[in-house]
């Protein structure tokens, strides 16, 4: 099979979720001896060279430049009189089309896999130059419902109405899109749900992001220091910076206050100004690093203290094939197959996590065994390969529909 993916961004280095999801599904179907031309937009922010993917054989990466960079201009341009969202409208460029178009016309596949909202756009492309050629779309959020929460939880008036702005508009653009493709991959259950819910046809099928597991080994010379938390992510992601603040202000200043020996360590990549200059009592800002499993494996406890956001935090998935013990949001482990208690631990009002923080630190959480039995799920269920063997069947089943003749 030959497939073609549109991605956002180049999906390398995978660090952040986003990067790891559509790296793991290039490289998966190339193991499996299928080929991949990736099409990304090189953003100012990821840029890479094009020789990135280099080392998986079978895959190949073309890259288009675009400048995707915020800027207060267009988006008022765009809130004026703008017919698609901002968000999107960042990630339409002409260049980029017409590298799509020479890539249609020249060449032969199977299948087309579009990586989120943010290109859907490129399907009418498709769909006019290849009307038989099945699309899918990976769906990595639901990112309207991303916006409405972060609308809900804005506190400046102005800043809350333009994301409720941003929300609808996204809305409306997703409502009109993700129908058009010939089949769609949810990231999690709730995503399933909301998409069919918006009118996408079937098939609308369940895929998880998976682990490669050979990327997250064990390293049995790296001991956890005891009364340990850590955070990882991406800290230019709102919904990241917003949890992480909430525990700051919320819970930090009591467990400190109560549990004095505890430290938090805190990693991710684009960490703001106002984090790497954090003056906090057994807060420690680490910025960027180079090896998350190495990061994960120094720590004792990840908390993933999530209000807002969508789709798969690939990071608990990591963090859990880590045999980490994990304390969450309810939202944060949203459509991951955990049970509190078992392998994962959740609590939503400060007051909880300050119990469970409690607990850890005097030994009262068998946070060791919560971990192994982390571990083990994610062996079970969210091995790359079954992931990639996922995708081969949907695209079975997308290659079908799109044969079928079109309504008048």
């Amino acid at each position: 099979m030959h497939l073609l993916q549109l991605c956002p961004r180049v999906p390398f280095p995978p660090h952040d979720g986003g990067a790891i999801a559509m790296y793991d599904v290039a490289a998966g179907l190339a193991a499996q001896g299928h080929r991949v031309t990736v099409l990304a937009i090189n953003t100012p922010k990821h840029q890479q060279p094009d020789t990135v993917l280099s080392h998986l054989s079978g895959v190949r990466l073309i890259t288009v430049p675009v400048d995707t960079r915020l800027s207060p201009v267009k988006a008022l341009k765009n809130l004026l009189t703008g017919t698609v969202p901002y968000n999107v409208e960042r990630f339409i460029s002409a260049a980029v089309e017409a590298q799509l178009v020479e890539l249609l016309r020249t060449e032969q596949f199977d299948v087309v896999q579009v990586e989120g909202t943010f290109v859907a756009w490129y399907v009418d492309v498709i769909k006019r130059e290849a009307p038989r050629l099945p699309v899918v779309l990976r769906a990595h959020n639901v990112e309207y419902t991303i916006w409405q929460m972060l609308a809900a939880g804005a506190v400046n008036p102005l800043k809350r109405l333009y994301l409720k702005h941003l929300a609808k508009e996204l809305k409306k653009f997703e409502e009109a899109y993700l129908p058009r493709f010939d089949a769609v991959a949810a990231i999690t259950e709730p995503d399933q749900r909301r998409l069919r819910a918006m009118g996408c046809p079937e098939p609308v099928v369940f895929v998880p992001a998976g682990v490669d597991l050979n990327r997250f080994q064990i390293n049995p010379r790296l001991k956890a220091k005891p009364r340990t938390l850590f955070l990882i992510g991406s800290l230019d992601w709102l919904p990241n910076l917003e949890g992480l603040d909430w525990f700051l202000t919320q819970v930090w200043p009591h467990a400190h206050q109560q549990l004095p020996e505890l430290e938090l360590h805190i990693a991710g990549k684009n960490t703001p100004a106002r984090l790497q200059s954090l003056a906090k009592k057994n807060v420690i800002v680490h910025g960027f690093v180079e090896s998350a499993a190495e990061f994960m494996q120094q720590y004792d406890v990840m908390i993933v203290p999530l209000l807002s956001g969508g789709g798969m935090r690939i990071k608990i998935i990591e963090g859990m094939a880590l045999g980490k013990c994990i304390i969450s949001t309810g939202l944060g482990s949203e459509g991951i197959f955990v049970r509190n208690g078992f392998d994962i631990v959740l609590g939503d009002e400060p007051s909880a996590w300050l119990e469970l923080l409690r607990r850890y630190y005097h030994g009262e959480l068998d946070h060791a065994a919560i971990g192994q039995e982390a571990g083990r799920t994610i062996a079970r269920l969210y091995d790359n390969r079954r992931v990639v063997e996922s995708f081969l069947d949907l695209y079975s089943i997308a290659q079908s529909r799109s044969q079928r003749p079109q309504r008048a």
